[in-house]
């Protein structure tokens, strides 16, 4: 028996070790550790807790369970393993933590083992402290989770859309807006900014056809379903008005800039201002008098 790290190496009984955090595989990918295992050998030891159970050694697999399984797969009774003492609730919590923090992991995996440290009482702050990631992160994605939103985990596992934009099309008010939203995310119409606009403009006509059909005195018939190419004609005809908008802002702007002028030369002339005052004509709204002075000094 050696030591690494701080921890023991020891060859353990492979029926001894109890797997308390499985997860799904890619089995193309497995067979490769197999192969590899059986042409090489294993070359980094699985990593587990001891425990005693009924007066007999056990252990709880920490990291390794692709490299367990192919040991028992190879006919082999015994592992290679670094050996630490850590209770059960500790060395499932460390698996998880083992699971997020690798490199290649598919987003549903990242999803549960988010979820499951929700489900064991850690706060935010400090799954993302575990995981190296923002606690309002984690937070979307417990949301998504906690709301039992099922197409859209299943849209994530398939590969259809990123976490990041399903976190996003859960906040939708609708089963209809994110069932939409989700459609054109898949068929990459939309990503980025883009989807959190089109569910805010989405949630927005639902919520006004919903006023206005109650003071109709109820609903009408069933509206024709959106589809994407509604979905894009809302988000062009929004980016239009946006746009003009943007343009009569300017020329307002514009209006305002030739009027400050404009009486800055006529409150110049002296004769003028005293023929206002006979008038009583020399007050202004106070916020072009402050621009006034402001663009004067």
């Amino acid at each position: 028996m050696t030591k690494r790290q701080g921890h023991r190496i020891a060859m353990i009984p492979i029926a001894r070790i109890t797997v308390l955090n499985t997860r799904a595989r890619n089995k193309r990918q497995h067979k490769e550790i197999v192969d590899n295992i059986e042409a090489i050998g294993l070359k980094r030891p699985i990593k587990v807790s001891r425990y005693i159970e009924d007066g007999v050694e056990r252990y709880g697999l920490i990291c390794g369970e692709g490299r367990l399984d192919a040991l028992r797969m190879l006919g082999e009774t015994e592992a290679p393993a670094f050996v630490v003492n850590s209770s059960e609730t500790e060395c499932l919590v460390m698996s998880l933590v083992e699971n997020i923090a690798r490199r290649q992991h598919r987003p549903i995996d990242l999803m549960g083992e988010i979820g499951s440290l929700h489900k064991r009482g850690y706060t935010d702050v400090e799954i993302g402290r575990k995981i190296g990631v923002s606690a309002s992160w984690v937070n979307m994605i417990t949301v998504l989770l906690d709301r039992g939103e099922e197409k859209l985990v299943a849209a994530v596992e398939t590969g259809l859309i990123p976490v990041s934009f399903a976190i996003d099309i859960a906040r939708a008010e609708s089963s209809e807006a994110q069932d939409i939203l989700t459609e054109a995310c898949a068929a990459g119409k939309i990503k980025g900014k883009k989807v959190g606009i089109l569910r805010r403009l989405l949630d927005r006509r639902m919520r006004t056809t919903a006023v206005r059909d109650n003071r109709l005195g109820g609903k009408r018939g069933k509206s024709r379903r959106l589809t994407i190419t509604d979905l894009m004609q809302i988000y062009q005809r929004e980016a239009d008005k946006q746009r003009l908008i943007a343009k009569k802002s300017d020329f307002t702007h514009a209006k305002l800039l030739f009027l400050v002028e404009a009486l800055k030369d006529v409150l110049s002339d002296e004769g003028f201002v005293t023929l206002l005052r006979a008038e009583h004509l020399e007050t202004m709204p106070r916020a072009l008098a402050k621009r006034i002075a402001g663009e004067a000094a």
